[in-house]
């Protein structure tokens, strides 16, 4: 029932079981400088468990069994020393009786002149550390005052010997200058060294003691001890390294990416990086179009790479969400384009995942909701400057971008030129978007079937003969865990993840960015008749593809996933065939053209305003003040002045031939009789109705 060495608790006293005998149990107490072994009985001990005031409890010495000195060290000498003194004491059967332990002492003494006390001090520790050898280790750990800090009258440490003077004291005063100069210049400033710091810490002890000369200065061994004792290594390091880095770089990771997902399609990753190559044009492979744009998209379970995106466009929503729809959709025919015959199976990533992990730049905001209410895809966004919660997609690009390096022209090596006579890379760029797209292609494919994955983490149910790589992985993920992916409309999707805007309504058809639409439902909504009776909406939700202006998606309501396609109305046929990109680049344009238009116009608007205000008051200086008719004669003498300036303006603008002698008149001569009045009739009367005043 009892065991040697067991640890009892009686209330609240400890006691160590030594030996057990037939009706006794030898035993000592734990924590008692004056103790010895006592015999008490095993009745006893029993009525106390059935009293619930004795209990079993920890070995507070149990962590001594595994200590191991150095060899030769003072600890070994002093503990095999003791305990080959007390061994004549502690392997005594009756040790119990004062008589027996009494004469055993004092042979001991007398064999190696330790004292009563010693010997006693040694026994007991001994009894009440488990009667092991290790019992009787010195408690160094205790030495030094270790939480306390000491508090010197004089200089520590050793004196000088070479360097004059006796040296700075180092109290709290100077510990302060310490800290503040270890925290300006060595903890925030990772750029400065340890000697500036305290070359700082001096210049700042000087103002404070202008007297003191240069050798009672602290020197940089005491600033040194004193930041080794202070300053722990995790304090150094991740102070020097600054929130973000530290985040990002320094601090521990206890976990895995594929430790929290369950199954294929659980968390795709997406994120972009420059590619370092530099392409030329497919047109004209002599023009040098810099570096493509590379998106990825992962899947975390299996590694496997879902989709992706190369182009030129900047890395924003409109590159995102191309790399996302090729993500989630069949990838043959894409495939096929650049001779790869590949298969449904080779290639199984069609749907949607669960989650989509990304930056917080291009997946953020209203065009990305209607993925999550849509489609039930929660999408998640890292924090700022934390590119390491994407590790598996950030792996990757170094992954990918090694199977072009070695061997393509044009790669980024670093600086443009590496010194004098060294060409410039760019200048050696070959290869097209195109030709790019394929080896990237061939990349992923091969990355997909047949890499082997060697830091992949497999959990505790993944047989040991699966193969490491991304398809195996997915196989056995769908057949034995959960396949998380979601089939939408290809269609719909697209359509559902293109950038939205409000377009305004009017009789010329659905106008956005300045560009109108038309289409068969807005002529039978009755949109585009004219007329006040007509009843129209003033703007509707659109969805538009940045890549083309010649559609726009019209959506039915606010709350609707109904939309109707409107083709490029021909007020707008200065944009067939170009993109959103060169619509705005256009308006700009045009933008600009009317602003330097208008400057001139207003300046020659100025110009006419002045010179009818200056005919105006010549007009009005040239006026009679004193005409001679009433008001209401010159109102009655308006026809007649009206006939006689229109006789005046007609005789003034008659055409008269050039380099005609008009002082002599023809002979005429006529054919019947002729008439008194040559001229032609004037119907200019009953033509205009002149009889009305004017």
């Amino acid at each position: 029932m009892f065991q040697i060495n067991e640890v009892l608790q009686y209330e609240q006293t400890l006691y160590r079981i030594l030996r057990v005998f037939d009706y006794y149990v030898l035993w000592i107490k734990v924590h008692d400088d004056k103790a010895f072994p006592e015999l008490v009985e095993i009745t006893e001990l029993e009525q106390g468990f059935q009293d619930e005031v004795l209990k079993r409890a920890a070995d507070p010495y149990s962590d001594i069994a595994t200590v191991i000195p150095e060899p030769g060290s003072t600890a070994q000498l002093k503990r095999d020393e003791n305990y080959a003194a007390i061994k004549p004491l502690v392997e005594l059967e009756n040790c119990y009786e004062p008589k027996a332990r009494g004469k055993v002492v004092n042979q001991i003494m007398t064999e190696t002149g330790k004292t009563k006390q010693s010997i006693y001090r040694f026994a007991r520790r001994y009894w009440q550390r488990g009667q092991i050898p290790n019992a009787l280790l010195p408690d160094y750990k205790n030495s030094g005052a270790k939480g306390q800090k000491r508090r010197a009258t004089t200089k520590l440490g050793r004196p000088r010997k070479y360097m004059p003077g006796t040296g700075a004291l180092i109290d709290d005063f100077a510990e302060k200058l310490f800290r503040i100069a270890i925290e300006r210049h060595i903890l925030t400033d990772k750029g400065k060294t340890f000697r500036y710091a305290h070359n700082r810490l001096k210049d700042i002890y000087s103002q404070y003691f202008p007297e003191l000369p240069e050798e009672e200065l602290p020197t940089y061994w005491q600033m040194e001890h004193f930041y080794k004792r202070e300053y722990r290594q995790v304090d150094k390091i991740e102070a020097q390294a600054g929130e973000i880095k530290r985040k990002k770089d320094i601090r521990p990771l206890t976990g895995t990416a594929a430790a929290d997902v369950l199954g294929p399609g659980m968390r795709y990753e997406i994120d972009a990086t420059i590619a370092d190559i530099y392409l030329v044009s497919d047109s004209q492979r002599s023009n040098i179009v810099g570096r493509p744009v590379i998106y990825m998209v992962i899947d975390v379970f299996s590694r496997m790479v879902a989709g992706f995106y190369i182009g030129f466009e900047n890395p924003s929503y409109a590159a995102a969400i191309q790399a996302i729809h090729m993500a989630t959709t069949d990838k043959s025919d894409y495939c096929r384009q650049f001779g790869f015959d590949v298969t449904p199976q080779q290639w199984p990533c069609i749907g949607l995942p669960s989650a989509l992990l990304a930056d917080r730049g291009e997946l953020m905001g209203h065009q990305i909701e209607c993925l999550e209410k849509g489609f039930g895809v929660r999408v998640e966004n890292t924090p700022p400057f934390r590119s390491e919660a994407k590790g598996v997609v950030e792996r990757a690009f170094r992954t990918f971008q090694q199977a072009f390096k070695p061997f393509a022209p044009g790669v980024v090596t670093g600086t443009k030129i590496k010194k004098q006579g060294d060409r410039d890379y760019r200048l050696d760029a070959k290869l097209t978007i195109q030709e790019f797209t394929k080896i990237i292609l061939g990349a992923v494919l091969y990355h997909n079937q047949y890499h082997e994955i060697e830091s992949y983490d497999k959990a505790a149910d993944m047989p040991t003969d699966l193969p490491n790589n991304p398809l195996a992985i997915w196989n056995w993920g769908l057949q034995h865990r959960t396949g998380r992916l979601k089939k939408p409309a290809a269609e719909h999707l697209r359509v559902a993840l293109m950038p939205r805007a409000r377009a305004t309504i009017s009789d010329s058809g659905a106008c956005i960015f300045g560009v109108y639409y038309t289409s068969a439902e807005l002529l039978k909504l009755g949109w585009m008749h004219r007329g006040k009776e007509v009843k129209r909406p003033k703007s509707v939700e659109v969805a538009y593809d940045l890549a083309t202006a010649d559609y726009i998606y019209i959506y039915h309501g606010p709350n609707s996933n109904d939309y109707f396609v409107c083709q490029l109305a021909a007020r707008s046929r200065q944009f067939s065939g170009a993109s959103f990109w060169d619509v705005w680049q256009q308006n700009d344009e045009l933008k600009q053209t009317h602003a330097d238009a208008k400057l001139v116009a207003d300046e020659q608007k100025r110009a006419l305003e002045r010179q009818v205000i200056e005919v105006v008051k010549l007009a009005e200086k040239a006026a009679p003040k004193h005409i001679g008719l009433s008001d209401a004669e010159r109102i009655r003498n308006i026809r007649d002045n009206r006939a006689e300036e229109k006789a005046k303006e007609r005789k003034e603008r008659a055409y008269k031939p050039v380099d005609i002698d008009t002082s002599k008149s023809a002979q005429v001569h006529y054919l019947s009789e002729p008439d008194d009045d040559l001229d032609f009739p004037d119907f200019s009367d009953q033509l205009f109705k002149e009889d009305d005043d004017v």
